[in-house]
Formats: structure tokens, sequence, C-alpha cells
């Protein structure tokens, strides 16, 4: 039998993230977005409020909450700012993630909980400024000298990993020749001031305009053994583990912002008079609003089922890169409709559908751009 009510718990997240997003968030968001501004208050109040670590263990200070809960939260924020909910996308999916799923006990009890508690931020170091979407042709490096990791090369588009509240980052580094032509490569910790490490915020963005996006700098950056993540050799397989999971927060975004998008448009075009009565009367943008609400109940079901998987312990790899694929492409729907229908005002940034139109191309190009989805699912059918 099938069920598809939230439990009451959820409910009450929902409802949780919902008022904080409307009360603390919206009055702020395209100011921050003019301004380029990332903002500690509110990360800091999100960190407070247990956005961060929602499923890592009790044990490390996390929620230990399933991961439809964590959908959840990213999806209510990203209805109202995505540049939100890309702080706790990329803290949960990229930044604890990976500490909480390969590191050892030790590296656990030294890094979540500030991570989970105290509004810590964590960067996954994996995009260079020559491998997207071919991310084993990474070119940062790492050997082994007396006893300690040496890593040089450079990072670009990290999420959180240049600003106060950034406490370090994961990087992928190549390790050692397999000798078959195959590249060796592992993932290491690195904590942020430790010398030759430089950390640059990127400006003069298109999209996101208020999250923390940074380029990263090794220069014979030094740092014990034991800071390798998990055992060597196994770096990229972590991350591509790593993408799988944080897919469904994408999708999250996607559908969030959707929704958002599709309630600003559907407001305006009942409150827009144009020939004596509402412009959501007409037939033309009325069928326009009803394409956007059938879309954004497909991705919604789609989304919950692959986080259900998830979940229940079971592969979930091709439904996530489903979710993470329609949902981001029904956001440019929905958020292209949406300015359409605002008119000569939708190209204006005092209206927020023109960020939502500008946020959401992001979705079609981080964590696996829609072409990668499509080879990923392609795969997965046994093309």
């Amino acid at each position: 039998m099938l069920n598809y009510d939230l439990s009451d718990e959820q409910n009450m997240l929902r409802q949780t993230v919902r008022d904080f997003a409307e009360k603390e968030i919206k009055p702020v968001r395209l100011e921050l977005d003019r301004k380029e501004e990332f903002s500690y208050d509110l990360t800091k109040k999100m960190a407070a409020l247990g956005f961060f670590g929602v499923t890592c263990p009790q044990e490390y200070g996390g929620q230990g909450l399933d991961y439809l809960s964590y959908i959840l939260v990213v999806e209510e924020l990203a209805r109202v700012d995505g540049c939100q909910a890309a702080t706790v996308a990329a803290e949960n999916s990229l930044g604890i993630g990976p500490l909480a799923n390969f590191g050892s006990e030790a590296q656990k009890q030294k890094y979540l909980p500030p991570l989970c508690q105290e509004g810590k931020l964590w960067g996954f170091g994996l995009t260079e400024p020559g491998a997207g979407s071919d991310a084993s042709n990474s070119k940062t490096n790492a050997v082994i000298k007396d006893g300690q990791w040496v890593i040089n090369g450079s990072k670009i588009f990290i999420t959180n990993a240049a600003n106060d509240l950034t406490a370090g980052c994961t990087v992928q580094a190549i390790t050692g020749d397999l000798g078959n032509g195959k590249k060796e490569i592992s993932c290491i910790i690195v904590e942020q001031g430790t010398k030759g490490f430089t950390s640059k915020a990127m400006k003069n963005k298109m999209t996101w305009r208020s999250s923390n996006t940074a380029e990263l700098y090794y220069d014979d950056v030094t740092v014990p053994e034991e800071n390798l993540l998990g055992n060597r050799g196994e770096g990229f397989k972590q991350m591509m583990k790593t993408l799988d999971s944080g897919r469904l927060a994408i999708a999250a975004m996607g559908l969030g912002g959707a929704q958002g998008a599709y309630e600003e448009a559907l407001a305006y075009a009942k409150e827009r008079q144009a020939f004596g009565k509402s412009v959501s009367s007409f037939q033309v943008n009325a069928f326009k609003l009803a394409d956007c609400a059938v879309e954004i109940e497909a991705a919604r079901n789609l989304l919950y089922k692959a986080c259900w998987l998830k979940d229940q312990g079971r592969p979930f790899g091709k439904e996530a890169a489903m979710a993470k694929l329609y949902t981001s492409e029904v956001f440019h729907r929905v958020a292209n409709h949406a300015v359409q229908l605002h008119g000569g005002y939708g190209l204006m940034e005092e209206y927020p559908v023109a960020k939502f139109y500008r946020d959401q191309k992001l979705l079609e190009i981080g964590e696996g751009t829609s072409e990668i989805q499509r080879l990923v699912i392609a795969r997965h059918i046994g093309c």
C-alpha cells in the first residue's frame, strides 16, 4: 500500500523551515543578491536551527534524520532563496557528507561537531579549471614526503570555501600512477589556514550571487599523512558516491525554486489587470500556470521517491540523476513562464522572478550538467 503522506515530524520540520525562510530570508534576499553579500547572520541562524548535519548521527552533533527530511529543508529554503539553500545543501551533502561517510573515528570526532553545531563550513574540492565534467582529469597532486602529504594544484567553483566560517575542505588529488594509464586518486583533508593554502571568493557571478563560491590554491601545502580520507586510491569513488547523494539536494533546489517562481507568477497573474480582468483569466496564461503546476507535482514525486529509495538502503543512483535532471529543467521552464507572465516587470531585478530566472541556470550545470545526467541515466538503462 502506497503512502504519500509526510510524517508529523516532517510536516513540522517543513513548516519550521518555511517560517524561517519567509520571516528571515525573504526580506533581505534581493539586497544580499544585489550586493553579492554572503550572509553570516543567516548562516549562523540556520546552523542554530539544526539545518546543518541534518542526516549526520547525533553522536557527532547532527540531527540523525532521514534523507527526505533533509531534502525538505533544502526545498523550503530554495522556495525563497536558492543562495541560502546552496549554503545548506553544500554544507550537508558535500562538506559533512564525505567526512561522515568515509572519515576515521578520530576525523569524525574532530571535524563533525563544529560543522553540525557551530555553523562552521567545509568545502568539497573537486572541480578544477580544466576538470569539470571530466572530474577524473584532475591535475592537483599530492605526494608523501617524510610522513606528510605535500599538495600542489588548484580548484574552482567550490561552495562555502572562502569565508570566515570556513574550517577547511576535502580535496581530491592525484596520489600515484597505477601503471595502466590510470591515476590513483585520493581525498585529503586540508584545514583553513594551512601554510600554502589560499582561498579566494569569486565575484561577478550571474547566479547564486549571495552564496560563497571560491577558488582554491595549493602551493606545497603540507598536512599529516593521517589527513587522508578513507583509503588511499578510493578518492574518485568517494567523490562519485558523494555526488549521487548531492544530486538529490540539487534536485530539491530545483523543486523548491520552481515552486517559489510558480507562486510568484500565480500571485502576480491574479493581481495584474489587462483589458479589464486579471491576466490569469486568459486561457493562454492559465495554461502556462497549469503546466507549471503539473510539472512541479511530477518533479516532487520523482524526487521524493528517489529519497525514499535512499532511506530504504536501496540503489538510488539512477533515480537521483533523473530527479536532478528533471527538477532543474522544470525550474528552467517554470522560471521562464514566470518572467513571461510578469511582462516587462519580469526583467526588473526588484521582482523576485528575475532572481529565480538567474539562479536556475546553475542547477543545469553544477554537480553534473544535464548532459552528464543523461549519460548517467543512459548507462543505468543499459545504453
